[in-house]
């Protein structure tokens, strides 16, 4: 394997987990939409930083986006609180005006510099390893190494020492104020963080993909787990997983890796939302069926003792027409019959069904309730 090959698979998981981190906690805020708005708008940042700086490489251009995306999460508050319109609303108008503004001022003044279009929404990691950092006659590796390493280093602090404020800011706010932290200066540092480390990854993935990178590993492991701190650890494993995938996926498929990247944290979170063991789709299947089977068992016992001791009891036990009483068709029938007689709630005498001892107690339970 090649050193820019090396070099590109690093720069990839750096910038995958340095999104997840942040990201867990935009998909436990129910705040994906708007992070999708802070990776657009902070475009209209770095657009204004650079015609004061004019150099791409410049630190302002980090700084011009944070305050953007402050700005703009503060707008959609803002007119969220006016009670006028609703926050999805209120998104969708900050922030294609910011972003539609800077790629008016791109088109118009930027077209001749690295700051284009195409560039910015979508990236191109493979071009990541040719701007290189050199001091003293040494070539310490490529700038976005450095940029999105340091970010990540900043995103971990950040979950490490405020970690407590975070869990409860996301999910007791009003407790959080009741013990003198501030769930809304919690809110603009995480948006701040957000803010950051999209501009940071811009040249690695673009605005639009970073999205899928800060959203879709954090989603899957929500789907894997209760635990924050074992969420947090998930998310950025399958950021790594998402980015050597789609790395190597672009590879083979001589594709775009940001593109592959975005795709196979997408396929990722798609085998987790089938297959995850206790909110995947077939679980909740399964879980459906389960629950489905268990209310027929019960309806089946309470069916049996309101005929208990009747006169109609031999006809309304038998099992070759339990399927007429009941209106279920003959095969689930069979397969009720089956499980309730494995829970030890009816026994077969014969051709009819008799209620055991804690087969009645769960019919009689069920008529109170």
């Amino acid at each position: 394997m090649s050193q820019p090959q090396l070099e590109i698979q690093l720069i990839a998981v750096i910038t995958a987990v340095a999104c997840a981190l942040p990201g867990v906690f935009l998909v436990l805020r129910r705040l994906a939409l708007l992070s999708d708005a802070i990776s657009h708008s902070i475009l209209l940042g770095i657009v204004l930083a650079f015609f004061v700086t004019r150099d791409i490489a410049s630190p302002a251009l980090v700084l011009g986006a944070a305050v953007v995306g402050v700005v703009t999460v503060a707008l959609v508050e803002l007119l969220n609180r006016s009670g006028r319109v609703r926050e999805d609303a209120a998104i969708g108008l900050v922030f294609p005006f910011l972003f539609s503004v800077a790629v008016i001022l791109i088109s118009r003044y930027a077209g001749t510099v690295h700051l284009d279009v195409d560039a910015v929404l979508l990236g191109e990691l493979a071009f990541a390893p040719l701007d290189r950092v050199i001091l003293a006659g040494w070539d310490l590796g490529p700038r976005v190494a450095y940029l999105m390493g340091a970010i990540f280093v900043v995103n971990v602090a950040f979950i490490l020492l405020f970690y407590k404020e975070l869990k409860l800011a996301t999910f007791d706010a009003a407790l959080a104020a009741a013990l003198g932290f501030s769930p809304v200066l919690i809110h603009y540092l995480l948006m701040s963080l957000v803010s950051v480390t999209a501009v940071g990854a811009f040249d690695a993935v673009g605005s639009i993909l970073v999205v899928a990178l800060m959203i879709a590993p954090p989603s899957a492991a929500y789907l894997l787990t209760d635990n924050l701190g074992r969420m947090v650890l998930l998310a950025a494993m399958l950021g790594a997983l998402s980015a050597i995938g789609g790395y190597w996926t672009a590879h083979f498929l001589d594709a775009s890796i940001a593109g592959s990247m975005a795709s196979a944290a997408g396929a990722i979170f798609a085998l987790v939302f089938v297959f995850a063991p206790g909110r995947g789709l077939l679980a909740a299947a399964r879980r459906r069926s389960t629950q489905k089977l268990e209310f027929a068992q019960t309806m089946l016992a309470v069916h049996l003792l309101n005929h208990e001791g009747r006169p109609e009891q031999p006809e309304e036990s038998r099992v070759d027409g339990l399927h007429r009483h009941l209106r279920w068709d003959q095969g689930f029938l069979s397969q009720v019959v089956r499980s309730a007689a494995r829970r030890g709630l009816v026994v077969e005498q014969g051709q009819e069904l008799v209620l055991t001892d804690d087969g009645r107690a769960a019919a009689r339970r069920t008529l109170v309730l």
